[in-house]
């Protein structure tokens, strides 16, 4: 299986800067895709951004411009750079990896516990 730990999450005020990670463990084969995704109360999950392997990335379009996914393969590690954040960029922010393990023979989906960013007006 694998276990994604998320960190750097907390409160800021609006105007400010914050530096989400999640690291990404266990028996991984290989990584597909990681991206952030952002949950605020009585709100559907979104994604905010995604990273290939490759290095692609795509973006929401609430925080183009603001917002940088980046990768770090040997690591396993996904970083999103978040500035100029606003008062609706408030949620619970999950890391979302597709990996390959050696119990199954395609790429499942897994999840972290998310961590809180909230921004004040």
């Amino acid at each position: 299986q694998v276990q994604l730990a998320e960190s750097g999450g907390g409160s800021v005020q609006a105007g400010g800067s914050l530096r989400l990670s999640c690291v990404a463990s266990g028996r991984i084969l290989s990584i597909v895709t990681m991206a952030w995704y952002r949950q605020a109360p009585e709100k559907q999950r979104e994604l905010v951004a995604g990273i290939t392997s490759g290095g692609s990335t795509n973006y929401a379009d609430s925080v183009k411009g603001r917002f940088t996914v980046s990768r770090d393969n040997a690591k396993n590690t996904m970083y999103l750079q978040m500035s100029s954040l606003k008062p609706e960029d408030t949620a619970v922010y999950y890391c979302n990896t597709r990996a390959v393990v050696p119990a199954y023979g395609l790429p499942r989906d897994y999840w972290g516990q998310g961590t809180q960013v909230t921004v004040s007006s």
